[in-house]
């Protein structure tokens, strides 16, 4: 520990890369494992492109689900001590930037600045017509939605018609929305990876948060930093598949992000 503590005095841009067992303390489902399932189905059924052009409404509940649940949560120790570094070591020149894969927007919710979500946002729609990206806090999301999503095994899908999802408010639009996440088959924002790829050629300390480091591309960014020589630190409850790629491992005892 007292050399990562060097390593880490002396960093002057550090990327902190998180995944979902940061937010697990916050009481957001992770959707693996045995308790992975909403009703009979896993995630990996229901967040992809053909679930949602074969059953809009199943996909739509169950999103509906996570919004609910995710508004409900607040920002833990982990979320916290992320976004104060941040901004300590802003006064002192010095930058910390987040790349997360979570789209519950906790690290947002905790006052992170420089944040990249890669994976998008439970709270972002965009539109199958015309494409728009817009912010969506509403509770629920449309009234057809109200109620609806309950995680039983033994819940009915509500098989909700198309017209009463929720749709665009673009003028002369009205096209079906959607959660605007990277779904299991879809490739990430060129663009976000490029800011991606911009950061981790600029870092100079590494740490893995909270990420099994077994969903692509962004299992590969931290090794990717190590191959070139850069210090990297897991923090994490397990070892993973990259564990022995980095150069300090630093296991989570007792459940505590603290």
């Amino acid at each position: 520990m007292a050399d990562f503590r060097k390593c880490f005095a002396k960093a002057k841009h550090i990327v902190v890369i998180s995944g979902a067992g940061i937010s697990a303390e916050s009481g957001v489902p992770t959707f693996r494992g045995a308790g992975g399932y909403w009703r009979k189905w896993k995630a990996q059924d229901l967040a992809t492109p053909q679930a949602f052009a074969r059953n809009p409404s199943q996909v739509w509940e169950f999103y509906h689900y996570r919004r609910e649940v995710v508004q409900s949560k607040e920002p833990n120790a982990g979320h916290l001590a992320i976004a104060e570094c941040q901004a300590r070591l802003h006064g002192q020149g010095r930058q910390v930037v987040v790349i997360t894969q979570n789209i519950d927007e906790l690290h947002r919710k905790a006052g992170t600045k420089n944040l990249l979500e890669i994976h998008g946002s439970l709270f972002k729609t965009r539109c199958t017509s015309c494409g728009v990206v817009a912010e969506n806090y509403k509770s629920p999301i449309c009234p057809a939605l109200s109620g609806k999503g309950a995680p039983d095994p033994t819940t009915q899908d509500a098989g909700i018609p198309v017209e009463q999802l929720p749709r665009c408010e673009e003028p002369g639009c009205g096209g079906l929305l959607r959660p605007h996440v990277v779904w299991f088959g879809e490739n990430l924002d060129p663009a976000i990876l490029e800011e991606v790829d911009k950061e981790l050629a600029l870092c100079d300390l590494c740490l893995v948060v909270g990420t099994s480091s077994v969903v692509y591309p962004a299992a590969m960014f931290a090794p990717q930093v190590s191959a070139r020589g850069v210090p990297v630190a897991e923090f994490n409850m397990e070892t993973t598949p990259a564990t022995n790629r980095f150069r300090y491992g630093v296991p989570r005892a007792g459940g505590g992000w603290h």
